[in-house]
């Protein structure tokens, strides 16, 4: 059973969103991904939302553009954590999206990434840092995740000026 839900206001939202799933199957852990339209499928959005921990999920991602409501209408109807990742818009770049996603009203949480692909990969590597509170396995891979990133890292050559 998937332990995360992916969703997104649009199928051109994939093309970031996709970061998240792959963030999520390097780290052992299952999901599931759907175009849920805050503004073009709001009855689907309510009821998505409303049966989200009956169905199993442990959390749910929330990518939109544009106004960005997807993320923080999810959250208004379950108390699963919710994060946010604002996509890129044609219009400002998704500073709007950023907006629309991080003013949430009190009392109404929304764990709100980065703009872009950098925000859905570190979307879904908090979502499997929840889930590995209570998986073994995954919290082992995402261990192994990040020892390899500082390996990577320490393992890169010194910098140098070129010469001239």
């Amino acid at each position: 059973m998937p332990k995360v839900a992916i969703v997104m206001g649009s199928k051109s939202d994939w093309p970031t969103m996709q970061q998240a799933a792959l963030m999520l199957e390097k780290l052992g852990v299952e999901y599931t991904a759907k175009v849920v339209s805050a503004h073009r499928t709001p009855d689907l959005l309510t009821e998505f939302a409303e049966q989200a921990a009956e169905q199993g999920f442990q959390v749910i991602i929330g990518g939109a553009g544009g106004a960005a409501h997807l993320p923080g209408m999810i959250a208004a109807h379950t108390h699963l954590p919710v994060f946010g990742v604002p996509v890129r818009s044609s219009q400002l770049n998704g500073i709007d999206s950023l907006l629309s996603i991080v003013q949430m009203p009190k009392g109404v949480a929304v764990g709100t990434l980065a703009i872009g692909e950098a925000g859905a990969a570190n979307a879904g590597l908090l979502a499997a840092q929840i889930v590995g509170l209570q998986d073994p396995k995954v919290q082992q891979a995402i261990i192994n995740f990040r020892t390899e990133q500082t390996a990577t890292v320490l393992a890169q050559e010194e910098l140098e000026l070129p010469k001239v």
